[in-house]
């Protein structure tokens, strides 16, 4: 991460932008990417006054919508022979047990797993084409998509930014009761939303386990 943010800090700010949007976008939209890395990156450098924090979240939730709805597109299209070919092309992110682990959460929560599964690496990247592959009506999806993004999008920026901005307050000495509400605050919030998605995992996990522990009875 730490060559990321020396990368894009000797770019200018708009290219910056297009970067975020761009590696976050064809992230969501089947092919995995360091799209959480760039946008890290990205909001660290915010706080220090070289982009615009309310610029890297439009660009990043912008990203994010948008390659949702494309993936969703690709994945409606081509169904799930397009699945085995992302999965052949991409085993150590999109193999069958990946692939089927997403599917179970999928099918089990619905458009709650396109809101939550922007906060898990695996489920961001499968969200949109799964989702097309698996006909969930449109509207419902985009609801989901659209939230999840902005709140995943503006949510890290503004963690990290006012994280930064608190860390460089601290450092000169202004004041430690910001900087421990702002940590508090931002561990809070990441962790409930990390918690939810993981339950929405471990809970797919136990399902499929209990068919198997019903025949052994038998």
């Amino acid at each position: 991460m730490v060559d990321v943010q020396h990368w894009l800090v000797a770019l200018p700010p708009g290219v910056v932008y297009l970067i975020v949007a761009g590696v976050i976008g064809v992230e969501s939209m089947g092919v995995p990417l360091p799209g959480e890395i760039v946008l890290v990156s990205s909001a660290l450098l915010a706080a220090t006054g070289v982009v615009e924090p309310h610029w890297v979240a439009t660009a990043a939730a912008f990203g994010a919508i948008v390659g949702d709805s494309v993936g969703y597109a690709v994945g409606r299209r081509g169904g799930r022979p397009l699945l085995a070919r992302l999965g052949r092309r991409f085993p150590k992110h999109l193999g069958p047990a990946q692939i089927a682990r997403a599917e179970q959460s999928f099918a089990r929560h619905g458009v709650w797993a396109v809101f939550f599964g922007r906060f898990v690496a695996l489920l961001r990247i499968l969200a949109g084409p799964l989702a097309g592959a698996l006909h969930v009506p449109y509207r419902r999806f985009l609801v989901a998509n659209a939230a999840g993004g902005l709140v995943w999008a503006f949510g890290t920026t503004y963690l990290l930014y006012t994280l930064g901005r608190a860390a460089e307050h601290w450092l000169k000495d202004i004041s430690w009761a910001g900087l421990v509400l702002a940590v508090l605050g931002g561990v809070a919030s990441t962790w409930w939303l990390r918690r939810r998605a993981r339950r929405l995992e471990s809970t797919t996990t136990t399902d499929e386990a209990e068919p198997v522990a019903a025949g052994t009875d038998r």
